[in-house]
């Protein structure tokens, strides 16, 4: 079964809060009977806010939210006080979270930096007092400005998870045990189709205390950018990496796998394949180290041969992933 703790995906209602109404008041003092306008200004709602929460994997905290709303700002008063600001609604998200509106206007808020804040929903603005109203030819207006409403909309949340490196393939390729293997990430593992279901991260320890972080995303079918077998849920996932490991097995047609998968990425987003790529062929303590050699496999790409059982290769392809890392 899919991990429940991870949740990629939510859709909430979400409202800044009113502008406060203007204050249509009047000086009134013991010797001072007729005094002119002195209403204050409505207060500014609260916003709606994304903060950035590198705490966070996942937005499990807010599947069961389904309204956020933000304070509305308060009535100005007399003696030309301001009303108080509303309180921001502030919603903490996971790194890589990208905000869409129900509207489909196209626009996206991203937050991709720890404490980062980006405002979904601006506060409707305070509404004048009668103080402001006031001329030579009209010295006691009695009325004042309503505060602006707030803004309501749908957002819809997507996780998408920051990553050096995705890695891409099919079902019992062995992406998870080659995560295993590199790092202290422990993946479900298993001898048949779509053991993972849902996204795992590992941290690759490489010399001098440097590392990158590398994400197993759930295998790619053929027809997976139309929605057939887990579908384009987790393609998403590795919009953000800038490296894409591909691992194909040493005992499938290598040049065919590799192009169905390069086929699903173009379909699903052609910006895909100006990433990099680096070619894993797995599960090579199947075949004799002799006959690695006789593979008649060339690609523009980097092309290692690998046995994450043996660890063979595994040396060699940290490597060249560090190397494509830091390459410009």
């Amino acid at each position: 079964m899919s991990n429940p703790n991870f949740i990629d995906y939510v859709k909430i209602s979400c409202k800044s809060g009113d502008g406060g109404s203007g204050s249509s008041h009047f000086r009134r003092e013991k010797f001072v009977p007729k005094g002119g306008p002195d209403g204050g200004d409505g207060g500014k709602g609260g916003s709606v806010i994304l903060k950035g929460n590198k705490q966070l994997w996942t937005l499990l905290h807010l599947k069961f939210t389904k309204h956020i709303v933000a304070e509305n700002g308060g009535n100005g008063g007399g003696s030309r006080k301001y009303g108080s600001y509303g309180k921001d609604a502030v919603i903490e998200v996971p790194l890589g979270t990208i905000a869409k509106f129900s509207d489909d206007k196209g626009e996206k808020i991203e937050i991709i930096k720890h404490d980062e804040e980006k405002i979904l929903l601006k506060g409707g603005i305070g509404g004048l007092g009668n103080d402001h109203f006031k001329s030579s030819t009209n010295q006691a207006p009695k009325y004042s400005q309503d505060g602006k409403e707030g803004i309501e909309e749908w957002v819809t949340l997507e996780l998408q998870i920051l990553a050096d490196v995705g890695l891409v393939g099919f079902p019992n390729a062995g992406k998870s045990t080659l995560l295993s293997s590199i790092s202290k990430a422990k993946p479900k593992i298993g001898d048949y189709p779509f053991t993972t279901l849902t996204p795992n991260l590992g941290v690759v320890p490489y010399k001098d205390y440097k590392s990158f972080v590398v994400a197993d995303i759930p295998g790619i079918i053929e027809g997976a950018a139309e929605g057939k077998g887990l579908g384009v849920r987790f393609l998403r996932h590795i919009e953000r990496n800038s490296i894409l490991l591909f691992i194909i097995p040493v005992d499938s047609p290598i040049k065919k796998e590799f192009q169905l998968l390069k086929n699903e990425l173009k379909k699903y987003n052609k910006e895909l394949l100006k990433k990099k790529f680096i070619i894993a062929i797995s599960k090579c303590d199947l075949i004799p180290k002799e006959d690695i050699n006789k593979i008649n496999f060339k690609s523009k790409y980097p092309v290692v041969y690998i046995s994450s059982v043996s660890n063979f290769g595994l040396k060699e392809l940290k490597e060249n992933i560090w190397k494509e890392i830091n390459s410009t």
